[in-house]
């Protein structure tokens, strides 16, 4: 079957670049060529463009894996997203991305993008784990393996850190503004924190260097949202279905998507609005809203499925005994939350419960459980600090706690940068005190729970129901 390429003439039912590609120049770097983005930012941007024309294409940039890189090549940057809903599915094809580089194979020209006076804004998709965080302080880990070598190789970087600050340095040098550095990953607080890892880094390298970009860069937060499985082969042969051609990166997702982002720019941006983005002053509320109720029940969701051998969300869904656990969990979240503009919190429920019943959604609960130790202290701790200073017990976090140390000891692995830690704690329990070893992995805990002895009390009861 013929590939998706540029000479490829879509049916017209297609949705399709409604500009001109040929006339595209780049103004934004992508830092993360994942599923995400490509369902994401990308479709926001080609939205934008097809709105408002102008010099916003982006250069896609995968820091290792070189086979999206050769993919998007070979399709001349475009490739098609299915809409899998209710009212059946739908595929648009995507082409905002001008340019695709791995930074493995030719970090040179990946700086060269970066010190650029067009490129204007960098996103990133890169996950919790790649920025360097320390688990215990927050700040930049300098024990990081990229960390390390980027210190050590300031100007031939490897890490997302190490690219951002280097091609920072290279614009100073230049007399070039900086460029706004607009994180997409689920990090509460993003812009603040990974401004916090920039500067952190950057002192180490010159203080300086840190100072100009203190003064001048800007590091809005964001919030995004869309469910994206992985993509299979089913996924790619629907593609081919609807599109008529063969799509190697073809994916699929949900109908429904958000980006709320902090209206703070250096210089100009793309009009993302245009698009159906909402620019707010303070991103927070949101963000606290999309983390607890979405990712916190997702969390609790993947755990509920392999606790009781359910491969996706949409079959935990399907059991309406778990449903309820859902619904619980979500009743007790909304004490946890501040107002948010424009946002009905029943609605949002609702939604969320709708989006997770999607039957068209093969959305891998084994997917979604990886990197908890990443995940659960914003989701699932951070809301149970806030209920237990309001006067409440936190009973459905710490069941949410229970059953991830429970499905860890059931299966006695998990996919977690803090694997070893995670093993040991499930291999050395006492039994009088099933999480005493779960609760002493450094920094995974906020003090506050581990100082609040009725809390893992109940985190113990639940485990001794759950084993």
């Amino acid at each position: 079957m013929e590939r998706l390429s540029q000479a490829t003439v879509l049916p017209s039912s297609i949705a399709q670049p409604a500009y001109d590609r040929a006339a595209l120049r780049p103004g934004i770097v992508h830092i993360g060529l994942g599923a995400f983005h490509r369902a994401h930012q990308a479709v926001y941007t080609q939205r934008a463009l097809s709105a408002t024309f102008g010099p916003w294409g982006i250069i896609a940039v995968n820091l290792r894996s070189f086979e999206p890189v050769e993919a998007l090549e070979a399709q001349d940057g475009l490739y098609s997203i299915v809409v899998r809903g209710t009212a059946g599915d739908s595929a648009e094809v995507i082409g905002a991305t001008v340019d695709w580089i791995c930074a493995a194979r030719d970090g040179a020209r990946v700086l060269s993008c970066l010190a650029d006076p067009d490129i204007r804004v960098v996103t990133l998709t890169v996950s919790e784990k790649a920025y360097g965080l320390h688990p215990a302080t927050g700040g930049l880990d300098l024990n990081h393996p990229a960390v390390v070598a980027d210190l050590a190789h300031p100007h031939a970087p490897t890490g997302a850190l190490g690219y951002l600050i280097e091609g920072l340095a290279l614009r100073r040098a230049k007399g070039i503004d900086p460029y706004t550095v607009l994180c997409c990953d689920n990090l509460p607080s993003n812009g603040t924190v990974v401004r916090r890892l920039v500067l952190e880094m950057a002192e180490q390298r010159d203080a300086e260097l840190a100072r100009w970009i203190s003064d001048n860069g800007a590091f809005p937060c964001s919030m995004v949202d869309r469910i994206v499985p992985a993509a299979t082969e089913v996924t790619r042969s629907l593609a081919s279905s609807l599109i008529g051609v063969d799509d190697r990166l073809a994916l699929e997702t949900e109908p429904f998507m958000q980006w709320v982002i902090e209206d703070n720019f250096v210089s100009s941006r793309p009009d993302w609005e245009a698009g159906g983005a909402i620019f707010v002053r303070h991103v927070d509320p949101y963000e606290k809203m999309k983390l607890r109720l979405l990712n916190g029940s997702h969390t609790l969701i993947a755990h509920l499925g392999l606790l009781h051998g359910h491969e996706f969300v949409r079959d935990v869904m399907a059991v309406p005994e778990l449903v309820d656990q859902v619904q619980r969990h979500m009743k007790a979240v909304l004490p946890t939350l501040d107002p948010v503009p424009g946002i009905d919190l029943d609605v949002y429920q609702c939604q969320l419960i709708e989006r997770f019943t999607n039957r068209a959604i093969a959305h891998r609960n084994i997917q979604i459980a990886m990197d908890c130790s990443q995940k659960l202290p914003q989701r699932i701790f951070a809301a149970a600090v806030d209920a237990l200073s309001a006067g409440d017990s936190a009973t459905e976090f710490a069941y949410v706690a229970a059953l991830w140390i429970a499905v860890v000891r059931r299966r006695m692995d998990c996919d977690d940068p803090r694997r070893a830690e995670i093993l040991s704690a499930a291999s050395n329990l006492d039994p009088a005190d099933p999480s005493a070893s779960f609760f002493a992995i450094g920094g995974l805990f906020p003090r506050e729970l581990v100082a609040a002895r009725a809390w893992r009390d109940l985190v113990n009861g639940e485990l001794k129901t759950l084993s």
